[in-house]
């Protein structure tokens, strides 16, 4: 006899398996669209950007994992999205924020030894307990979070995190990986637990991606890509931007090469001075972001992929979502309200995730949000730096990172230099958005 969840799990799948018989079938037009958009914004409750891009994405998915893949993903899709809305509501009305991920960095420990990364000088002994991890997992479940971020440091240097996605069949994970430990053997468990999806760190073309990364990984990570295509392990890629490559990463020549091999998502974050560098020589430009945007918009007009450029797509979210909508737990246990803002008020080691996400710290970071009116300028510590100033020197607040405090201290000048300036060319990006959303609700009061 089926238990009340064993039969919505059963009738997720169900739904699940005729979405993916019926979307290669999808018609490409624009009243099919419009119809799906409609559906989904009722269900998600808010608009929808990009669906086009979404579609052809999830019809490549559709046709190129495994069945255990899709019907783990879809499942929890319907779960973490829909069903789980309710807990995260409810969490809302007791005063919780409402998370839709959990990052957590397992390890920070590397193989590789990048340029500007923080993932430096780590030991066996800092990692995570498995325990601990175990328990954050559980907890998140609780409070209505589906998906789960894994990061380091190289996650795959834990071993017990396939014990992890197999004791957690009910949760979905994504994990962030420099692809050099992807081979035949760990990507067939992946295949095999099917709850999960790797993020391939690339920084470019081979030359570019190798002078950051070291000779031979642009290599790694194409053939990482080609047993996940081969096992049908949904997987996609993470760029760095830095001032060096934000021309390559947003190229059509990158863009199809990713394509080519199989990525279904590409993640796009700007490099952030936040490991004791004292310069910003490899924070991307003003105009090199106002670049990214425009090229994003063109990828997403022109290409099957789900491009995220997690500071141009800020306005979808209403700014900043540090604190709000994740959190990032280090390898210590420290609760960070971002995987770069290396500060903290709380270890979970010590307190349930409940208490840290209520934290005095937290509480203070949400009642700011948005920093900026101008939502293309998100960021409290590099877009309106005065504000972290004000609160990562709070009681109570420590560093989790050495030389964390280089970015508050060292860098005051530069970022206020860059902050004026990326304001500068962000002003009329701002007004030209506003002007587009006014005319959209114009012509829906004339309708």
């Amino acid at each position: 006899m089926f238990t009340h969840m064993g039969i919505k799990q059963k009738l997720r799948r169900r739904v699940a398996r005729c979405i993916l018989q019926l979307l290669p079938k999808f018609p490409q037009n624009r009243v099919s669209e419009a119809l799906v958009r409609v559906v989904m914004e009722r269900i998600w409750r808010q608009k929808i950007a990009n669906l086009s891009q979404i579609l052809a994405s999830v019809k490549r998915f559709s046709e190129n994992t495994n069945k255990n893949c899709q019907e783990r993903l879809l499942d929890l899709a319907f779960k973490g999205l829909i069903e789980n809305q309710r807990i995260r509501d409810e969490g809302r009305r007791a005063g919780l924020p409402p998370l839709y991920t959990i990052l957590i960095s397992p390890t920070m420990r590397c193989n590789l030894s990048c340029g500007g990364c923080y993932a430096k000088s780590y030991q066996k002994k800092d990692d995570l307990p498995f325990e601990i991890i175990d328990r954050v997992v559980k907890e998140g479940k609780e409070i209505g979070v589906a998906f789960f971020t894994i990061l380091g440091g190289e996650p795959f240097l834990r071993d017990d995190l396939f014990s992890l996605f197999e004791k957690h069949s009910d949760a979905y994970f994504q994990v962030f990986t420099n692809s050099t430990l992807l081979n035949q053997e760990a990507v067939k468990k992946l295949a095999e637990v099917g709850n999960m999806a790797v993020q391939c760190s690339i920084e470019g073309l081979k030359k570019v991606n190798d002078k950051r990364r070291g000779e031979g990984h642009f290599e790694k990570v194409m053939t990482a890509m080609d047993i996940c295509n081969d096992q049908g392990v949904p997987f996609g890629y993470s760029v760095c931007v830095t001032r060096e490559n934000v021309e390559e990463v947003m190229s059509n020549r990158f863009v199809e090469l990713m394509i080519q091999k199989g990525a279904l998502v590409g993640w796009y974050f700007l490099y952030m001075p936040v490991c004791g560098d004292r310069n910003t020589n490899l924070m991307p430009l003003p105009e090199q972001r106002k670049l990214m945007k425009e090229r994003r918009d063109y990828i997403r007009t022109h290409y099957p992929i789900l491009i995220i450029d997690f500071w141009n797509d800020a306005p979808y979210v209403g700014g900043c979502i540090s604190a709000k909508y994740y959190c990032h737990i280090n390898n210590f246990g420290d609760v960070e309200p971002c995987i770069f803002t290396h500060f903290s008020q709380v270890n979970v080691k010590n307190c349930s995730l409940k208490e840290a996400l209520n934290c005095e710290f937290f509480k203070e970071i949400r009642s700011r949000q948005p920093f900026n009116k101008n939502l293309f300028l998100p960021c409290p510590l590099i877009d309106n730096p005065w504000e972290s100033r004000t609160f990562l020197k709070a009681p109570g607040v420590y560093p989790t990172h050495p030389q964390a405090l280089t970015l508050i201290e060292d860098l005051k000048d530069a970022l206020d230099k860059y902050s004026q300036e990326v304001h500068r060319i962000y002003g009329p990006v701002w007004e030209e958005w506003e002007r587009a959303k006014q005319n959209t609700l114009s012509r829906k009061r004339d309708r």
